[in-house]
């Protein structure tokens, strides 16, 4: 855990007078991170995990299999060598398993702990407390998991053990890869096989690894099969570069003018990355140059572009919903209007997403239309200011971003939150030439 008195709690930012210029090499992908770790504790064997996100939301999926029985070591810093139990083999905790901020742990850990023969607690912080988790306990109620929320649908997560899980068909009403991993999670789980219809595609990091680790597994976009008691096999894993933190560093790119960076070894999963194909429709001058041997992992180029206002399409939205927040920035830099719709996601995140950067933006002197699913923002000069992060780290960094075109010096409060996706970010944008100082 970061040390909260060398943890930062605001940043100032000034106007990049110079051209934001270096190679950076982005931190290890949250999501697979995640996975790699849980579900590795789960295989029969060790399992070796490098490029690991050294990150307090993957610190606490650790955290919670180690509380659960698991033996974990770090060899060195980005790496975890996980002894895994096997499906059966986790014990019960003497207290709550604390996810911290993470909605990924308590998702897909809502799905294990729905199958195993003890009892258990899964509680979070502030922020996480406040999200919608009736979406993953109802379809997991329907396998014949015995699930507790609180009175507003939300964590402590409370789930009893019960004779045997059922496998279902379960054709999900919103696009959510932890909502459809919760339910593969469970499905091992479970008697016969276990069904997830899609209502658009989301990321396949789950199946894939699952497969990898030999589960009777079938997918394809949209959709998922998985049948229950087949035992995980050890693994070992290379994390990629997270896209998810690189759009930082990305959009930074485009909008400080004169700039050329390089981000390398990122991952390319074609259900990340959304927000390339935006950006290109935008004006975007950025080229994939793939990694030799890399697999999905690819370096970035970009240059800086003037970027104009589109129409989002939504098609898009599922593959980039976590970079919203850098691509209003981006808007609000691009000539015209750029609108955004089928993002009503967006409001159930680690805030309020669409409303704090809308809310952000026009303290900025941007103009922001909200709408239920999206926004209209009206790309503008953005002006000096403090703005509020509400706790959300893309929220912070995305700002951070803004800051460095802005016409004057930007304050950007709550930032201590960055730590549970990209640890050191402030620094990695100081070695391409940023200017983002502590409070």
């Amino acid at each position: 855990m970061a040390d909260p008195a060398s943890t930062p709690r605001a940043w100032h930012t000034q106007p990049n007078t110079r051209p934001l210029s270096g190679a950076l090499r982005i931190p290890g992908d949250k999501s697979v991170s995640h996975r790699a770790v849980m579900f590795a504790a789960l295989a029969h064997g060790t399992s070796h995990v490098k490029g690991f996100l050294e990150a307090e939301d993957t610190r606490a999926t650790a955290r919670v299999m180690q509380q659960l029985g698991v033996d974990i070591s770090t060899p060195a810093y980005g790496e975890r060598v996980i002894h895994g139990v096997g499906l059966n083999g986790l014990h019960a905790s003497e207290l709550p398993l604390d996810c911290g901020n993470s909605g990924t742990a308590m998702r897909l850990l809502s799905g294990v702990l729905s199958g195993q023969a003890f009892a258990s607690t899964l509680i979070g912080d502030d922020s996480l407390s406040t999200r919608p988790m009736q979406r993953v306990a109802q379809p997991l109620r329907e396998m014949g998991a015995d699930i507790q929320l609180s009175a507003t649908g939300t964590s402590p997560i409370q789930i009893r053990p019960v004779q045997q899980l059922r496998g279902i068909r379960y054709e999900a009403q919103v696009a959510s890869a932890q909502v459809k991993s919760a339910l593969l999670l469970a499905g091992l789980y479970a008697e016969g096989e276990t069904e997830v219809i899609e209502v658009a595609p989301t990321r396949d990091y789950t199946e894939t690894m699952l497969a990898a680790m030999g589960a009777e597994i079938a997918f394809k976009p949209g959709y998922a099969r998985i049948r229950g008691g087949v035992p995980l096999k050890a693994t070992n894993v290379d994390v990629p570069g997270d896209f998810s933190s690189a759009a930082f560093s990305l959009v930074a790119a485009l909008l400080v003018p004169g700039s050329h960076v390089r981000l390398q070894a990122v991952g390319m999963h074609p259900r990340r990355t959304g927000l390339l194909d935006v950006l290109r429709m935008m004006g975007a001058k950025i080229e994939v140059v793939p990694v030799s041997g890399g697999g999905e992992c690819c370096d970035i180029e970009i240059h800086a572009s003037p970027l104009h206002g589109i129409d989002v399409p939504e098609v898009h939205v599922p593959d980039m919903i976590d970079e919203f927040p850098i691509l209003f920035v981006a808007a609000a830099c691009a000539k015209g209007i750029t609108r955004v719709r089928g993002a009503a996601e967006l409001r159930v995140k680690e805030s309020d997403r669409i409303a704090k950067m809308a809310e952000g933006l026009r303290t900025l002197g941007i103009r922001v239309d909200e709408t239920a699913d999206g926004a209209d923002i009206h790309g503008g000069t953005l002006h000096a200011g403090v703005v509020h992060s509400g706790g959300d780290h893309r929220i912070a960094m995305a700002f951070a971003i803004a800051g460095l075109v802005a016409s004057a010096p930007l304050k950007i409060c709550d930032v201590a939150n960055v730590e549970t996706s990209y640890p050191g970010f402030a620094s990695a944008m100081a070695s391409l030439g940023a200017d983002i100082a502590s409070a």
